[in-house]
């Protein structure tokens, strides 16, 4: 399948998409999330790559935010909650993917760039790069998860001030609220997604998969209810070839030989 708007790479175990509008700040139209979505889908069915990595074109930015020319010729309240619904469709799918998912945030993430950013697994950033939920300036709230991302990875106060107030914030300041995991030089950030996209692709992949899901859906439970969903998984997992060949390496000092099963 080709794409205009993204580049869509596999190498190996590792996939890249990256959204190629360096003209519009890589800003998302509905063109770009129709493709977004098409290419999550293909990782769904494929059992050989084990990471995504979502970058951005160009240096200036990972992705702007929504096409705001798109976003002005609206019409209807349906109209507008169909275009809030296509990208929470992919984040939902980005989700579900077995594969661990890495933004890399080379440059601006601003409104739909961060929450595209947010609804990965795992957030690292060039030294430079910017993020913000800038919407209520536009007269509008996140329309694409962010704040409610933001509230529950760093809480009610960090959600409140960053989308009433729309400010921007570092890189730095976006590690610190726990919001990025990880800053590197520009010059390294991609090499350092695939460091990391191969430090995961060497772990067992089902165990990987159900560790995601684990996180994403327990998250969401009480703590109890958690609890006894990661019991289940356990007792799952022990019973597996993967399992039994991981602890088999372990105890005879060679590399494990995964058959994610």
């Amino acid at each position: 399948m080709s794409f205009e708007h993204i580049v869509f790479e596999i190498n190996e175990q590792i996939a890249v998409i990256t959204v190629n509008r360096p003209k519009a700040l890589n800003a998302l139209n509905s063109a770009t999330i129709r493709e977004l979505g098409q290419a999550v889908e293909q990782l769904a069915h494929n059992t050989q790559v084990r990471a995504l990595i979502i970058t951005g074109a160009g240096e200036k930015a990972f992705v702007a935010g929504a096409d705001i020319s798109e976003v002005n010729s609206i019409e209807s309240s349906l109209q507008g909650s169909q275009m809030s619904e296509a990208l929470h469709d992919v984040l939902w799918k980005l989700g579900e993917l077995p594969q661990v998912t890495i933004a890399a945030i080379n440059g601006f993430a601003l409104g739909g760039g961060f929450e595209l950013a947010l609804g990965c697994d795992i957030r690292i950033a060039s030294e430079q790069a910017q993020v913000g939920l800038p919407e209520v300036g536009l007269g509008l709230v996140p329309g694409w998860g962010g704040a409610l991302r933001v509230q529950r990875l760093a809480g009610t106060g960090v959600a409140k001030y960053l989308v009433l107030t729309g400010e921007r914030i570092p890189a730095s300041e976006a590690q610190r609220l726990g919001l990025i995991e990880k800053i590197v030089p520009a010059s390294e950030l991609l090499d350092e997604a695939h460091k990391l996209a191969t430090k995961v692709a060497k772990n067992a992949p089902l165990a990987t998969a159900l560790a995601k899901r684990l996180i994403n859906r327990g998250a969401e439970m009480s703590l109890r209810d958690a609890i006894a969903y990661e019991n289940g998984l356990f007792g799952q997992l022990c019973v597996t070839e993967d399992v039994k060949e991981g602890t088999s390496a372990f105890l005879e000092k060679r590399a494990a030989k995964w058959q994610g099963k």
